[in-house]
């Protein structure tokens, strides 16, 4: 690997109430239409952003791990899609995706 060359490794995440309130949002709400650079009005980007902090994602600083929630990336939000969420995690940016319901 390169020096400057990201990292990247998947991490299964649980959250069974998120899951449900994702699909809630972009099932129900969107109609399965998808949102790539849809303007977000600020009471969905709140949404959004609280049902993403019911995610934990657990880290490890070498010694323990502890669980972290998850932060939508509020300076990727045009990238967010249906299934596909820009989220902050403790070991840098990172995608959040679940299965889609096309």
């Amino acid at each position: 690997m390169s020096a400057g060359a990201a990292r990247k490794f998947l991490v299964p995440v649980a959250g069974a109430d998120a899951l449900d309130a994702l699909r809630d949002l972009f099932e129900k709400d969107f109609r399965g239409a998808g949102t790539w650079n849809y303007s977000w009005p600020d009471d969905e980007r709140d949404r959004l952003g609280r049902i993403v902090v019911g995610i934990s994602y657990w880290a490890c600083n070498g010694h323990t791990e502890k669980p972290h929630d998850l932060r939508l990336d509020d300076s990727r939000m045009r990238e967010v899609d249906e299934a596909w969420l820009p989220v902050l995690t403790p070991d840098g940016p990172g995608v959040l995706v679940w299965p889609n319901s096309d």
